[in-house]
């Protein structure tokens, strides 16, 4: 395979976690548990939230769409990544590589504008009491979120088909346990200057732009807080807000430090851990900060148990 070119018919070869032949077997059962976990608490959160009237609010229904996205996330590479600790390698064409690619970068991207209307939905909630339910209507819920789902959508449309038209003369492996684009750039042998530019202008775009926004509403959420009189008013609100406030910092933190790089400092190792602290750890701790750290929602969860 070494020296030709690739059509859209020809493939790559994942090689996963064979460089680490003793870890196999800690590894598979590691990541087994964290795939499993991950699908309970996010499906938890969907189905309490669903059969309770009582948290049919805006927050909530924001973090439906999170918990969603979180699985299907995560469904995107870990099942192929556990099937790798069996194999020496598996194959993915390029047009499989880049779906796998379009479908991650359009949930992250989304999760990301999700995550930065929630942020929106607190400062209101906080700091406009008065005129939370006229502003944060269903209507205004309804066109955030599809705003963020299309916003997201529009992020990998670019970024694909300029990844559809690079040429590979150099090795087909792709030393990883999924199709990531910043590796599949350097297997190339024609420029990527102009897909790394676009990376970077997505990256302030759906990346840094939401999160300033979200340090300036929390600026004034917390401003708000600590000028609360009452002091059980004061430790409710931190919870709500805290819990969102560490899933942001969580999530925004480790994809700026995986993808917003340029691609000649990517170690392999280092990115692969990276990603997999990346596309693990935010959807596992969602709803675990969400849940554990939210009175409200252990409050309905102890009332279904009974």
């Amino acid at each position: 395979m070494e020296g030709e070119n690739l059509t859209s018919e020809e493939q790559f070869l994942l090689i996963g976690f064979s460089d680490l032949p003793l870890l196999q077997v800690p590894l598979f059962i590691t990541f087994t548990i964290i795939y499993v976990m991950t699908l309970i608490g996010n499906l938890l959160i969907i189905s309490i939230v669903y059969s309770s009237s009582h948290l049919h609010t805006p927050m909530y229904f924001f973090l439906i769409n999170v918990a969603f996205i979180d699985i299907t996330n995560i469904s995107l590479s870990y099942p192929h990544m556990l099937i790798h600790f069996f194999q020496r390698g598996t194959l993915i064409s390029l047009t499989q590589c880049l779906l796998q690619i379009f479908f991650f970068i359009f949930l992250v991207g989304t999760e990301f504008l999700i995550l930065t209307v929630m942020a929106y939905d607190r400062y209101v909630a906080i700091c406009h009491p008065l005129h939370y339910m006229s502003i944060m209507n269903k209507t205004m819920c309804i066109q955030l979120a599809t705003g963020s789902w299309l916003g997201g959508l529009f992020v990998p449309l670019l970024h694909t088909i300029l990844l559809s038209r690079l040429s590979f003369c150099q090795s087909h492996t792709i030393n990883h346990f999924f199709c990531d684009f910043s590796i599949l750039m350097k297997l190339s042998c024609t420029s990527t200057h102009i897909i790394e530019t676009l990376n970077y202008v997505n990256g302030c775009t759906f990346a840094l732009f939401p999160f300033i926004i979200v340090v300036a509403s929390y600026v004034k959420i917390i401003s708000a807080i600590l000028n609360m009189k009452s002091t059980e008013g004061r430790r409710k609100t931190f919870s709500t807000s805290g819990s969102h406030l560490i899933v942001v910092i969580l999530f925004f933190g480790s994809a700026c430090s995986t993808y917003m790089r340029p691609t000649s400092n990517v170690s392999i190792k280092e990115n692969k851990i990276l990603a997999l602290l990346y596309t693990a750890v935010p959807s596992l701790c969602n709803p675990i900060i969400y849940t554990l750290k939210n009175k409200e929602f252990t409050n309905v969860l102890r009332k279904k148990k009974k």
